[in-house]
């Protein structure tokens, strides 16, 4: 009579008992707390009260997130080495695979931080060169994931009905980081056709990722709708909708700013555009912003408990505050003055939460801790 059992897996555990995590559990989602980071000091720039204080607070926020990515980096790349079966499994994997479009974006988050505040700590010109890399480097992954993931969707992926969520969004949204970023970088490039292609190449990415957005909202609400609240630790990611909302708002703003810049006939077009565009958008992303609060406070008092998903707290929420200012700068209204400085206290508060949650998990080692095993099954004789 032989004896057939599965070991139980077993937590590795550190220094005064504590589970000691493992890069094999360490997912693409990681790069959101990346883009959270970045966005304080991207988002902070753009304020309508700036001082020589805030401004170093700023440099230092974007020095964290730049070490933030190279060690994020190299530790999914050591994560793709030693692990390549679970990263296989992760784009396999319809509730992961959507968080590839993060690495993108915190590429561009950072590399964006590097022109608007990185500038006076490297230089001008080490900082156009650094978000030139970075912008290349994001939207060339941003592209392929926005290609990629939807096609292993429909290919690769089982979903079931009633089952769609706010994260299908996170690849699609990665180009409109890079139409919100590539007008920084115009002034840097040659007159005459770069600047141009620049331009219009910002802009062709704007239209593919609103259009796809556009396509993919009626599948979350309707969600919602008939299906009801999402799970407790996922609740959060409903604040993800905001980040197509107000990074389009950016986009349009930024995009009418730089045109001048490239020579384009249809500057003023833009500038109309950007007010036309972005007063709407604006007004549903606030309507948003109150409906997933709404639910979020809800799922606070059902118990809800701190998850990499709080990061959605963060980047989204940034958006709306670039989004907002370039809505201050092209109607001149105090109103969205206001906004802009509101909503970048409930970013800060956002972020202090995450962060704070966050390293608190890390020196546990409980964030990278392997998911609890399942009960041990009972022998089975042959």
């Amino acid at each position: 009579m032989a004896t057939l059992a599965q070991p139980r897996s077993r937590p590795v555990t550190g220094p005064q008992g504590r589970t000691r995590g493992s890069v094999r559990h360490l997912g693409p989602n990681w790069y959101a707390a990346v883009m959270g980071t970045a966005i304080i000091a991207n988002a902070g720039a753009t304020l309508p009260v700036q001082s020589g204080v805030l401004h170093a607070v700023y440099e230092v926020v974007w020095g964290l997130s730049a070490v933030m990515l190279v060690v994020l980096l190299v530790a999914r790349a050591a994560h793709w080495v030693r692990h390549t079966d679970q990263a296989r499994a992760h784009l396999l994997d319809p509730m992961v695979a959507p968080f590839y479009g993060c690495l993108a974006m915190a590429m561009l988050a950072v590399g964006g931080g590097t022109l608007a505040v990185g500038k006076d700590v490297i230089g001008v010109s080490a900082a156009a060169a650094v978000d030139g890399v970075l912008w290349v480097a994001g939207t060339i992954t941003g592209l392929v994931a926005a290609a990629a993931i939807p096609y292993l969707m429909v290919t690769r992926h089982r979903i079931d009905a009633g089952t769609a969520s706010p994260a299908w969004l996170l690849p699609i949204v990665a180009p409109m980081v890079s139409a919100a970023i590539g007008p920084g970088l115009i002034p840097h490039l040659p007159t005459g056709q770069w600047r141009s292609a620049m331009l219009l190449g910002c802009y062709a990415m704007f239209g593919l990722s609103l259009l796809t957005v556009l396509a993919m909202l009626p599948l979350v609400l309707s969600r919602l709708i008939h299906h009801g609240p999402l799970p407790l630790a996922a609740t959060p990611a409903l604040i993800l909708v905001l980040g197509p909302l107000g990074q389009s708002t950016t986009a349009v703003s930024n995009l009418a700013n730089a045109a001048p810049a490239a020579g384009s006939s249809y500057a003023d077009a833009m500038t109309a555009f950007s007010v036309l565009y972005g007063v709407p958008v604006m007004g549903f992303a606030l309507l948003w912003l109150g409906l997933s609060a709404a639910m979020v406070v809800r799922a606070f008092r059902s118990g809800m408990r701190f998850s990499m998903t709080w990061w959605a707290f963060t980047f989204p929420v940034g958006t709306c505050v670039t989004g907002a200012a370039g809505l201050a700068g092209h109607t001149g209204l105090g109103l969205y003055d206001w906004l802009t400085v509101g909503l970048y206290l409930l970013l800060v508060a956002g972020w202090l939460t995450a962060f704070t949650y966050t390293a608190r998990g890390l020196f546990r080692g409980t964030l990278l801790a392997p998911p609890a095993s399942a009960p041990a099954p009972k022998p089975a004789t042959v």
